[in-house]
């Protein structure tokens, strides 16, 4: 926010664009973007397919293990997304280098990559390269995989805890893949230490691919955060309204504010309407 009117303060009132690929729940949008004109893509590229979605129980990991290598067989490519880089503070979370020796023997001899926000960027760099040019058939790895990488080769992704990750993430991880015309598979492995809400959310991601609905019901779950602060989830000390309850009260306040005479002149003239 405070980049954008650093940047809406440069000149005289200059037009601005602002992308993200992360949806983000309405609600939420029009209380941070209201006074901006929106435009969503929601349909995929053409010649790519649905991604399927399952979700499994730990208990299943020998047969995902032998699904990954099949694939990677065919000259594909998998990503392996873990919660943690280095030991974490209990057995049932998985973390990078603890599992690295442990999947390298289950997936020999394909090669296995490994990317985390500790590595250097030489580091990382060289390992990505090898993913994107095929030689480096797995890439094991943290959430620092979720934006930036088209790799049409991968086809399965495995997130390994994935009730730990938020729904808008892990339907940010699921969009690694799919990125060619092969049919892809995204596997949520939950950790033994999974609620049945939390397998419920898991349920709920297999079952949806819209990234909006999924970003709703993410703000339903755990809340918006701080609108104008760091705090990506709870729920913010409002004097009045609820931003997962009040969407209809959002959209009417909105629509006033730009109905009224004075302000909505004012408003329309900021943004160049």
């Amino acid at each position: 926010m405070a980049e954008r009117d650093r940047l809406l303060r440069k000149g005289r009132y200059p037009h601005l664009l602002v992308m993200t690929a992360t949806p983000i729940p309405r609600t939420l949008g029009l209380t941070v973007y209201g006074d901006l004109d929106v435009s969503v893509l929601d349909e995929l590229p053409g010649g790519r397919r649905p991604i399927r979605t399952h979700v499994r129980t730990r208990d299943a990991l020998p047969k995902v293990w032998a699904f990954v290598r099949r694939e990677l067989e065919q000259g594909r490519q998998a990503y392996l997304v873990y919660p943690r880089v280095e030991e974490a503070e209990s057995e049932d979370l998985k973390a990078v280098t603890r599992e690295l020796e442990s999947v390298r023997r289950a997936l020999s001899p394909h090669a296995v990559g490994v990317v985390h926000g500790r590595m250097s960027p030489e580091e990382t760099a060289a390992v990505m390269s090898g993913f994107r040019e095929g030689r480096v058939g797995a890439l094991m790895a943290t959430s620092v995989v979720e934006v930036g990488l088209d790799v049409p080769q991968a086809t399965v992704m495995v997130i390994e805890n994935a009730e730990r990750f938020g729904l808008a993430q892990l339907h940010q991880l699921r969009g690694r893949i799919g990125r060619g015309a092969m049919e892809s598979h995204c596997i949520l492995l939950a950790g033994p230490g999974a609620t049945p809400e939390g397998l419920e959310r898991l349920r709920v991601v297999a079952g949806c691919a819209d990234g909006f609905a999924l970003a709703e019901e993410d703000l339903r779950l755990r809340g918006p955060g701080d609108l104008m602060g760091r705090d990506q989830s709870g729920v913010p000390r409002l004097r009045f309204g609820d931003l997962r309850r009040d969407r209809r009260l959002v959209e009417l306040a909105r629509e006033r504010v730009w109905r009224h005479p004075g302000i909505g002149a004012v408003m329309k003239t900021l943004v160049g309407g």
